[in-house]
C-alpha cells in the first residue's frame, strides 16, 4: 500500500527530534511529565529501549537480550549516540516480517519498529515539555503514532502503559489529540483562572 508508513524513515526522524532536544538539556534534575521521571530517569528509558533492539532484532529471547544490556555511562548524550546509531543499523538490516519476541508477546518486527516510533515520538514531546525547548513534533511522526495508538486506545488504557486519556474537543489539533490520549495534560497552569 502506498500510503503504509516508512517506518525506518520514521524511525531516523524520530531519532533525529530527540537528538535535537536532547542536546538543549542543562538541568537533569528537572521534572518531566511522566511523573515517576526526572530528565535524566526519561532519557535513560530512551535510551534503554534502544539498548534492546539490536539483540531482540538478532532473535535473542528477552533473558537473552537482557543479559547483553551494559549499564548507561553518565554522559547521556554520547549513550544516545551510541545506542541510537546501533539501533539504526539493526533497523536498517532487519527482515520486518520476521518475528521478534518482546516482552508481552511475539510480533513481527514491523509492529516493533512502529511501537519504537511511538515511544521516542511521545517521549521526545515529555523532554520538551521538561526543558522548555520546542514542543512541537514533525507532523509526520504524529500522524504515525495516531495511526498506531488511536485504533488501540483501550488496550493502551488497560495496559496501565500509560496515565489516562486526558479529555481535549475531537476538533483539536492532532498532537494534542495523540498527547492526551497517552495521558499527556497539554494546557499550563498558568492558564488556570486565578483563584
Amino acid at each position: 500500500m502506498s500510503d503504509t508508513p516508512d517506518w525506518r524513515a520514521l524511525q531516523t526522524l524520530a531519532h533525529r527530534t530527540f537528538a535535537d532536544r536532547l542536546a538543549r538539556v542543562t538541568d537533569w534534575t528537572a521534572p518531566t511529565p511522566d511523573t515517576e521521571w526526572n530528565v535524566r530517569q526519561l532519557v535513560s528509558h530512551v535510551i534503554e529501549e534502544q539498548q534492546w533492539v539490536p539483540p531482540l532484532l538478532a532473535g535473542r529471547t528477552i533473558a537473552e537480550a537482557r543479559s547483553r544490556i551494559e549499564p548507561l555511562r553518565a554522559d547521556l548524550v554520547a549513550e544516545w549516540a551510541r545506542y541510537s546509531a546501533r539501533a539504526a543499523e539493526a533497523w536498517a538490516a532487519a527482515d520486518l516480517d520476521a518475528v521478534v519476541q518482546l516482552s508481552y508477546d511475539a510480533v513481527p518486527a514491523r509492529q516493533y519498529l512502529a511501537e519504537q516510533v511511538c515511544d521516542v515520538t511521545v517521549h521526545t514531546w515529555d523532554l520538551a515539555r521538561a526543558i522548555g525547548a520546542d514542543e512541537q513534533l514533525p507532523g509526520e511522526l504524529v500522524e504515525a503514532a495516531w495511526s498506531v495508538l488511536e485504533p488501540q486506545q483501550d488496550t493502551l488504557q488497560a495496559s496501565g502503559l500509560y496515565a489516562p486519556a486526558v479529555p481535549v474537543p475531537e476538533d483539536a489539533p492532532l498532537q494534542t489529540r495523540l498527547l492526551a490520549l497517552t495521558g499527556r495534560r497539554i494546557a499550563v497552569a498558568a492558564a488556570e483562572p486565578p483563584q
